[in-house]
């Protein structure tokens, strides 16, 4: 939805004065939560309006290191080694008043690995949970798995009760379109409840005086303003006039204007995040091309000419003036496997490019639709408009279909897509995620956000491997022999690193989060 901003004012029914209470925090950003179901959508903006009403077991701190959520310790079995034991933080209590018991993690992971569940990528390796005692939780897996805690960071933790009483023990199945009781109402444990919420117009929480860390934490704002502003100008507006006080999502056009303005300020920090476009190898012939027959992006050479094509520093200049660092593989910086080599490699290459093309028998190019979100990445839109001019320059005519992320998304996730947008954050800090989600061979538990249609039966072995190799050192290398194959093949054109931008007012006290992931408890108002 675009505001105009005499509709911004009417939609967040504020005055004009920001922080006119020190307890409201007015906070928008370019799109909404997809969903409220903790387990339906694996999405960067969805964890983090959950973020503030459900909580997992550990969470990290904006240096990427582990802290206690719901857990207040945890472990490998020292009687088991295919066991990881968690211990729960007693006296927690959800929104409803019902007491947080070692059951409720139980009936969590049982939901989580259901086929519409969006995060059962991340616990693949999980054969059973069981309640030691009341708050005792037993996690086995199918050998020993080093990095599972690394896994859980976002895995939300539902009263089994009130979901049963509800009739949402299954996953909504957020592709096909379905609405459930979990969609839009909610009953977790974290530092704010849900008060009303209007999908892509407005969402309201208050504080939770019941919070279990409510005297550990700052939690110095009592209600939480959440409002998505789709239009840049829109959004940038709001936050100069004081009708918004926190802004995600912020132009990098207008961070001098607002760093320069009285009272509001913009602080940086490189995000865990690469951007990066996918390309349907598998298909035997493509749908939204010219090529009848054939499928030009099942040639490897065709899509490393299309990588050769982009001019990743010249997005970097013109496009994000100067908000990205241009990448050669889709892991960031952050990640277990990233490698400085690899991640340079990407060059603008147009006479070797063309060349390729010739070779490949398409010379003379082809046309072929691009997709790309409007409301996800930081000026996603206008990368994906460069992009459609960088492919002319090879003869490849794109044909740009930019639309918001609720419509793209399922695109990618139901094979409806040949050329397409894709950001990737890495919140297990491990490749072994990337490998699961985007590597894999599709399957209905794994790689089911590979819509490139690539299948390798022995890279998916070496990928299932990683989850019980605890010789870390021969993980790495494991890791490494992967990632040799995804760049050889040219899997998906890496475009850059994104870097975050955070605007805000002056009297707030809060860090960037390289998980682009606010957690409102910490937020300070001076």
């Amino acid at each position: 939805m675009k505001f105009t901003t005499t509709a911004l004012s009417a939609a967040l029914l504020l005055s004009s004065t920001a922080l006119a209470s020190a307890e409201t925090l007015r906070w928008a950003r370019a799109g909404d939560a997809l969903t409220l179901d903790p387990h339906a959508q694996n999405e960067g903006p969805t964890h983090t309006i959950r973020h503030q009403i459900y909580e997992p077991l550990i969470i990290r701190d904006n240096d990427g290191a582990f802290e206690p959520a719901l857990a207040t310790d945890w472990g490998p079995s020292e009687a088991d080694p295919n066991v990881w034991v968690f211990n729960l933080r007693q006296g927690v209590t959800f929104h409803d008043g019902a007491a947080l018991t070692a059951e409720d993690v139980v009936f969590t992971f049982e939901r989580a690995k259901q086929p519409n569940s969006d995060m059962k990528e991340l616990i693949g390796s999980i054969v059973e949970v069981r309640a030691a005692d009341e708050y005792t939780v037993e996690i086995v897996t199918d050998g020993p798995n080093p990095i599972l805690p690394s896994n859980l960071t976002n895995m939300f933790i539902m009263d089994k009760e009130w979901t049963e009483a509800n009739d949402t023990v299954n996953v909504q199945d957020f592709e096909g379109g379905e609405l459930t009781y979990a969609t839009n109402n909610t009953n977790g444990t974290g530092p704010y409840v849900l008060q009303s919420r209007e999908p892509d117009v407005r969402t309201v929480m208050i504080r939770n005086e019941n919070y279990w860390g409510i005297d550990q934490f700052p939690m110095d704002v009592t209600e939480i303003i959440y409002t998505p502003i789709q239009n840049a100008a829109t959004r940038v507006a709001a936050l100069l006039s004081g009708e918004v006080d926190f802004l995600q999502d912020m132009p990098v056009q207008d961070l001098e204007r607002v760093s320069s303005a009285a009272d509001l300020v913009v602080k940086q920090a490189p995000q865990n995040r690469v951007i990066f476009f996918g390309m349907n190898q598998g298909a035997a012939d493509l749908e939204g091309d010219n090529v009848d027959g054939a499928n030009p992006l099942a040639d490897v050479r065709v899509r490393q000419a299309m990588s050769m094509a982009i001019n990743r520093d010249a997005i970097q200049k013109v496009v994000m003036r100067g908000q990205s660092e241009p990448a050669g593989m889709i892991a960031p910086p952050f990640v277990n496997g990233w490698d400085k080599t690899m991640d340079a490699s990407s060059a603008t290459d147009l006479d070797k490019a063309k060349t390729l093309m010739t070779q490949a028998g398409y010379g003379d190019g082809f046309t072929i639709r691009l997709d790309c979100p409007n409301d996800r990445y930081v000026n996603d839109e206008a990368i994906c408009q460069a992009t459609v001019g960088m492919m002319a320059q090879i003869g490849i005519t794109v044909n740009l279909d930019a639309k918001p992320k609720a419509q793209h998304f399922p695109l990618i996730t139901d094979g409806k897509t040949d050329f397409y947008m894709l950001g990737w954050g890495v919140p297990t800090y491990d490749s072994e995620y990337i490998f699961n989600f985007l590597v894999h061979g599709r399957e209905s538990d794994v790689g089911t956000w590979n819509g490139t249609g690539f299948n390798n039966d022995d890279l998916d072995a070496k990928i299932a491997s990683l989850a019980s190799n605890t010789d870390l050192a021969a993980r790495d290398e494991t890791i490494a022999e992967i990632w040799n194959v995804v760049q050889d093949e040219q899997l998906y054109i890496p475009v850059h690193h994104q870097v975050l931008n955070w605007g805000m007012t002056s009297r707030m006290g809060i860090e960037v989060d390289p998980e682009d992931q606010p957690k409102v408890k910490r937020f300070t108002i001076n």
